[in-house]
């Protein structure tokens, strides 16, 4: 199946905010310190929620679903929140601020055992959480090689933004799509890097898989999987999860070591491979609903 509105909707949707007031908010982020900066965003987020209509709508449908109740205006609020709150923290995690944090990590032994072999490994997330949390935790906490296979379409201004916190970890980006993307991505796994790739997002012209997910249909890529695949890697599921305050709970779950595709049986393997994954994300969705970060209409595809 090829994906259509889905991809379509998350990369159609245009980047809010200014480039110039970024740079604001990183650099009063910067000077003040954590707790001041926390302390200025809720006029900023309540900003958000009374102008963003469609990511309300969004944020709206998805809560009345992950809560099993109807959506409140205090659980919107909260929602736009734990945005607002892990963006801020995205630049104490991008300066190495892991001072700031009371991160708390869970199932991480095999992927250690993974990395102390000397294997490559890809490292498959979501939106859900904090990309950036885990990225500093391997880079700053353990001390692990990374690479980030994104697309970074719809919000080219924040990247930039975000890049001159620190531009040593804005060079571990690899732009998806590029014509030598897979050729760099392999060559950060063979020398025993962490590629991380995010599985909820297709691209347009992505094969999707229509998976179960919080009581409907949800199109989830065939991308991760068929990278992962090709490139003979462990896959290691992983999320990152804000908890009020300065908490992060960080999961990682080895999900196939490695994960290996004979090519008769792609069909097959495909789809359950996405069904298993949208499952484990279901898990940890419903556990953590507020940190869900696509503020699209992510069923669009199954309507």
């Amino acid at each position: 199946m090829r994906s259509t509105s889905a991809a379509g909707a998350w990369r159609a949707a245009p980047e809010r905010g200014s480039p110039l007031l970024l740079r604001l908010m990183i650099g009063v982020a910067r000077r003040l310190g954590r707790g001041a900066t926390r302390a200025l965003l809720p006029p900023i987020v309540l900003y958000f929620l009374a102008c963003s209509r469609r990511a309300r709508a969004a944020s709206r449908a998805w809560l009345t679903r992950a809560l099993g109740r109807p959506a409140t205006l205090v659980d919107l609020y909260r929602h736009f929140d734990t945005f607002a709150v892990t963006l801020l923290d995205r630049v104490y995690f991008l300066a190495g601020r892991w001072d700031c944090f009371d991160v708390r990590l869970h199932g991480d032994g095999p992927l250690r055992a993974i990395v102390a072999r000397g294997a490559g490994c890809v490292l498959l997330g979501s939106h859900l959480g904090s990309f950036e949390a885990l990225r500093a935790a391997a880079v700053f906490s353990a001390h692990w090689p990374l690479a980030m296979l994104m697309d970074n379409a719809n919000a080219q201004k924040a990247a930039r933004a975000f890049a001159a916190v620190n531009p040593a970890l804005a060079g571990m980006i690899i732009e998806a799509g590029a014509p030598d993307s897979l050729i760099r991505a392999k060559a950060r796994l063979d020398a025993g890097a962490l590629l991380g790739i995010l599985g909820d997002r297709a691209r347009p012209g992505d094969r999707t898989v229509p998976c179960p997910f919080l009581g409907a249909t949800m199109p989830f890529p065939e991308a991760p999987y068929v990278i992962a695949g090709v490139l003979g890697a462990p896959v290691v599921l992983c999320c990152a999860l804000y908890r009020g305050g300065r908490r992060y709970d960080l999961h990682f779950e080895v999900f196939r070591d490695p994960l290996v595709l004979p090519r008769g049986e792609r069909a097959t393997m495909l789809p359950a491979l996405a069904r298993e994954y949208a499952a484990r994300l279901e898990h940890y969705a419903r556990s953590a609903p507020y940190n869900w970060f696509n503020f699209y209409d992510v069923w669009s595809d199954s309507r």
